[in-house]
Protein backbone atom coordinates (compact mmCIF):
# COMPACT_ATOMS: atom_id res chain seq x y z
CA UNK A 1 0.00 0.00 0.00
CA UNK A 2 3.21 2.38 0.58
CA UNK A 3 4.53 1.72 -2.48
CA UNK A 4 1.53 2.41 -4.34
CA UNK A 5 0.93 5.81 -2.65
CA UNK A 6 4.59 7.05 -3.04
CA UNK A 7 3.81 6.06 -7.07
CA UNK A 8 0.55 8.14 -6.93
CA UNK A 9 3.19 11.06 -5.12
CA UNK A 10 5.55 10.85 -8.06
CA UNK A 11 2.58 10.47 -10.43
CA UNK A 12 1.14 13.63 -9.11
CA UNK A 13 4.29 15.84 -8.89
CA UNK A 14 5.14 14.54 -12.65
CA UNK A 15 1.49 15.83 -13.64
CA UNK A 16 2.20 19.50 -11.94
CA UNK A 17 5.84 19.93 -13.23
CA UNK A 18 4.67 18.73 -17.04
CA UNK A 19 1.35 21.21 -17.24
CA UNK A 20 3.96 23.57 -15.74
CA UNK A 21 6.72 23.58 -18.10
CA UNK A 22 3.85 23.39 -21.24
CA UNK A 23 2.31 26.10 -19.71
CA UNK A 24 5.98 28.01 -20.30
CA UNK A 25 6.34 26.74 -23.47
CA UNK A 26 2.71 27.46 -24.71
CA UNK A 27 3.15 30.54 -27.79
CA UNK A 28 0.84 33.66 -27.68
CA UNK A 29 -0.02 35.94 -30.83
CA UNK A 30 -0.86 39.51 -30.10
CA UNK A 31 -2.70 42.16 -32.45
CA UNK A 32 -1.95 45.70 -32.37
CA UNK A 33 -2.87 49.02 -33.67
CA UNK A 34 -5.88 48.62 -36.60
CA UNK A 35 -7.34 45.37 -37.98
CA UNK A 36 -8.06 46.06 -41.26
CA UNK A 37 -11.32 45.50 -42.15
CA UNK A 38 -11.84 44.49 -45.80
CA UNK A 39 -15.00 45.15 -46.22
CA UNK A 40 -14.83 48.76 -44.36
CA UNK A 41 -11.65 49.84 -46.62
CA UNK A 42 -13.76 48.88 -49.63
CA UNK A 43 -16.15 51.15 -48.60
CA UNK A 44 -13.97 53.89 -48.47
CA UNK A 45 -14.38 55.48 -51.97
CA UNK A 46 -13.13 58.63 -54.30
CA UNK A 47 -14.23 61.84 -53.59
CA UNK A 48 -15.60 60.99 -49.97
CA UNK A 49 -15.08 63.70 -47.24
CA UNK A 50 -12.54 63.35 -44.39
CA UNK A 51 -15.14 62.77 -41.95
CA UNK A 52 -16.77 60.14 -43.75
CA UNK A 53 -13.59 58.26 -43.76
CA UNK A 54 -13.26 59.17 -39.92
CA UNK A 55 -17.08 57.10 -39.84
CA UNK A 56 -16.01 54.22 -41.66
CA UNK A 57 -12.31 53.67 -40.23
CA UNK A 58 -12.30 55.72 -37.35
CA UNK A 59 -9.26 57.53 -35.92
CA UNK A 60 -6.18 57.04 -38.05
CA UNK A 61 -3.02 55.93 -36.15
CA UNK A 62 -0.71 58.23 -37.04
CA UNK A 63 -0.94 61.39 -40.08
CA UNK A 64 1.12 62.65 -42.56
CA UNK A 65 3.08 65.47 -41.20
CA UNK A 66 2.92 67.91 -43.97
CA UNK A 67 -0.61 68.99 -44.49
CA UNK A 68 -2.29 66.18 -42.76
CA UNK A 69 -3.01 64.67 -46.15
CA UNK A 70 -2.60 61.13 -45.91
CA UNK A 71 -3.85 59.04 -42.62
CA UNK A 72 -2.45 55.93 -41.57
CA UNK A 73 -3.86 53.04 -39.86
CA UNK A 74 -1.06 50.64 -38.76
CA UNK A 75 -1.92 47.25 -38.09
CA UNK A 76 0.72 44.53 -36.19
CA UNK A 77 0.76 40.67 -35.89
CA UNK A 78 3.58 39.53 -33.47
CA UNK A 79 4.16 36.02 -31.78
CA UNK A 80 5.97 34.99 -28.77
CA UNK A 81 6.49 31.10 -28.58
CA UNK A 82 8.30 30.97 -24.84
CA UNK A 83 6.64 32.92 -22.13
CA UNK A 84 8.94 35.59 -20.68
CA UNK A 85 10.64 35.85 -24.33
CA UNK A 86 10.71 38.77 -26.48
CA UNK A 87 8.34 38.98 -29.33
CA UNK A 88 9.20 38.69 -33.31
CA UNK A 89 6.79 40.51 -35.59
CA UNK A 90 5.14 38.20 -38.27
CA UNK A 91 2.87 40.60 -40.11
CA UNK A 92 2.13 44.39 -40.46
CA UNK A 93 0.04 46.37 -42.84
CA UNK A 94 -0.70 50.12 -43.27
CA UNK A 95 -3.78 50.98 -44.51
CA UNK A 96 -3.61 54.57 -46.46
CA UNK A 97 -5.80 56.93 -47.55
CA UNK A 98 -4.82 59.93 -49.54
CA UNK A 99 -6.66 63.19 -49.50
CA UNK A 100 -6.35 65.86 -52.06
CA UNK A 101 -6.10 69.38 -51.02
CA UNK A 102 -10.10 69.74 -50.23
CA UNK A 103 -9.75 66.96 -48.04
CA UNK A 104 -11.43 64.68 -50.30
CA UNK A 105 -10.08 61.50 -50.65
CA UNK A 106 -8.06 60.91 -53.74
CA UNK A 107 -7.18 56.80 -53.30
CA UNK A 108 -6.30 53.98 -50.37
CA UNK A 109 -3.41 51.65 -50.70
CA UNK A 110 -2.89 48.39 -48.29
CA UNK A 111 0.25 48.14 -48.42
CA UNK A 112 2.26 45.51 -46.81
CA UNK A 113 5.70 43.28 -46.94
CA UNK A 114 5.92 41.17 -50.35
CA UNK A 115 9.04 39.40 -51.04
CA UNK A 116 10.85 41.52 -48.77
CA UNK A 117 9.55 44.72 -50.34
CA UNK A 118 6.88 47.23 -49.53
CA UNK A 119 3.40 46.20 -52.02
CA UNK A 120 0.30 47.74 -52.01
CA UNK A 121 -1.83 44.91 -52.41
CA UNK A 122 -4.94 47.13 -53.69
CA UNK A 123 -3.45 48.87 -56.90
CA UNK A 124 -0.65 45.35 -56.54
CA UNK A 125 2.07 47.62 -57.12
CA UNK A 126 5.37 48.94 -55.13
CA UNK A 127 5.11 52.73 -54.31
CA UNK A 128 7.35 54.86 -56.57
CA UNK A 129 10.08 56.93 -55.10
CA UNK A 130 9.94 60.13 -53.14
CA UNK A 131 8.95 61.07 -49.63
CA UNK A 132 5.96 58.35 -49.36
CA UNK A 133 8.11 56.07 -50.37
CA UNK A 134 10.90 57.12 -47.65
CA UNK A 135 8.06 57.07 -45.33
CA UNK A 136 6.58 53.30 -45.84
CA UNK A 137 10.05 52.12 -45.86
CA UNK A 138 10.67 54.07 -42.21
CA UNK A 139 7.45 52.23 -41.15
CA UNK A 140 8.59 48.44 -42.39
CA UNK A 141 11.74 48.62 -41.39
CA UNK A 142 13.22 46.06 -39.21
CA UNK A 143 9.57 44.53 -39.24
CA UNK A 144 10.76 42.13 -36.81
CA UNK A 145 11.54 44.62 -34.19
CA UNK A 146 9.79 47.16 -34.90
CA UNK A 147 6.64 47.88 -32.61
CA UNK A 148 5.25 51.26 -32.38
CA UNK A 149 2.77 50.31 -29.81
CA UNK A 150 4.62 49.60 -27.26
Amino acid sequence: MRRYHTLLVRLATAAVLASSVAACTMGDEFQRGYVADERAIAQVKKGMSADQVLQILGTPSTVSTVGNRNWYYISQKSRRTLQFMGEQVVDQQVTAVYFDKGLRVERVALYGLQDGKVFDFISRTTPAGGEESNFLGQIFKGVTSFNPFN
